[in-house]
């Protein structure tokens, strides 16, 4: 039992630096964190695009699924 606190107490100590480090850093500089509209526009097109491809091959697959069956 005995290590098991000590263990317990290391890792909230390990934690809690690094939480006051990593609060440190957001204060020294707020704007670290932010993301351009940009990269969203980016990442929805890229996401949409992969949904409108998986949805015609899944629609191609459907059509021609009876004569799809020897292959």
């Amino acid at each position: 039992m005995k290590h098991t606190a000590v263990r317990s107490y290391r890792a909230v100590r390990w934690l809690t630096t690094r939480l006051e480090s990593g609060l440190a850093e957001i204060r020294r500089r707020p704007d670290g964190g932010d993301i351009s509209i940009t990269t969203v526009i980016i990442w929805v097109a890229a996401v949409t695009g992969a949904l409108v491809i998986a949805g015609t091959i899944a629609a191609v697959i459907a059509k021609y699924n009876g004569s799809l069956s020897g292959i």
